[in-house]
């Protein structure tokens, strides 16, 4: 019997709609589960056939603590989905290598600390003339906190929640918003190991004049969606042009639509995102059959 670690954090794990049906289908399946907390420095991890990350959502204030354990559980059992991918992923940058290897993304500037802020400002706004309303974002962030929609002409309330987050040294994406989302929502595609599974839509998260959230997670909207063909291929692409030997073995493509209509990638989740289990039947024991699979080889 493969004994399994859910990983979570006391913040999330009363939250993360995902632990219960994954628990009960990995029980279904012969495995032996426990929910464990990435923090609590009791836990053997060696005792483990397999540790999941499943919501250490507080990871981005804990950001090189939470590097260092990963590593450290890694050379203990086997961790889903590897430090490789974990370390890739938890930081936005790998948008800059995606878009390099010709993958379509939400257009995306970013801005290092010590930076000409008013410069990269001024270079977005010149880029996308058009453009009503632009999206500051820590680069090492999730779940909307800390980001914040800005209209064009608050260039100093943008400029300020830029230089805010420059000062506590992170490195910043500055985006145009895109405001077909506001419409049609993003699409989040889920597949394991590299198969495509469900789909859902989550409603437009950033609200205008809204200041940015300092919870753990904004509040979400979420149905279950079928994707369009160009969308489906879109996540296939992405899954390709990913720096491993292998896919990984749970994987969420968020798109949105460009203003001429077509997907563009707006994040990759490899790390901890919520698999929406409770919006697809049979979901979640398609993933505790390839959670059983790792465990065997």
């Amino acid at each position: 019997m493969p004994h399994i670690a859910l990983v979570s954090t006391a913040e999330a794990r009363a939250t993360d709609d995902d632990l219960s049906p994954l628990q009960a289908a990995l029980e279904k399946a012969g495995a032996s589960v426990t929910i464990a907390d990435w923090h609590d420095m009791r836990v053997k991890w060696s005792g483990f056939d397999l540790a999941v990350l499943r919501s250490c959502w507080d990871y981005t204030e804990h950001y090189v603590e939470f590097l260092i354990w990963a590593e450290r559980v890694s050379l203990q059992t086997r961790l889903l989905n590897p430090f490789e991918v974990v370390r890739w992923n938890t930081d936005k940058h790998y948008l800059a290598e995606l878009e390099k290897s010709g993958i379509a993304i939400v257009p995306s500037a970013f801005i290092e600390p010590h930076a000409d802020v008013g410069a990269r400002i001024g270079a977005m706004l010149d880029r996308h003339p058009g453009c009503a309303e632009f999206v500051v974002k820590p680069a090492i962030g999730a779940g909307s906190r800390d980001t914040q929609r800005h209209a064009r002409g608050h260039i100093n309330a943008m400029g300020a929640h830029i230089a805010r987050l420059l000062k506590a040294q992170r490195s910043v994406m500055l985006q145009p918003y895109l405001d077909r989302v506001d419409e049609v929502g993003e699409t989040a595609l889920i597949h394991f190991d590299g198969a495509y599974s469900h789909s859902i839509r989550k409603g437009a998260l950033l609200r205008a004049d809204e200041g940015p959230t300092d919870q753990l997670y904004a509040p979400e909207t979420i149905e279950a969606r079928e994707p369009s063909a160009d969308e489906r291929a879109l996540a296939l692409r992405v899954l390709a042009a990913l720096p491993f030997k292998s896919a990984p073995a749970y994987a969420r493509v968020d798109l949105i639509r460009a203003d001429d209509g077509s997907p563009v990638l707006l994040e990759l989740e490899l790390a901890e995102p919520s698999l929406f289990f409770n919006h697809c039947p049979g979901s979640a024991e398609r993933f505790a059959r390839t959670v059983l699979a790792h465990c065997m080889g």
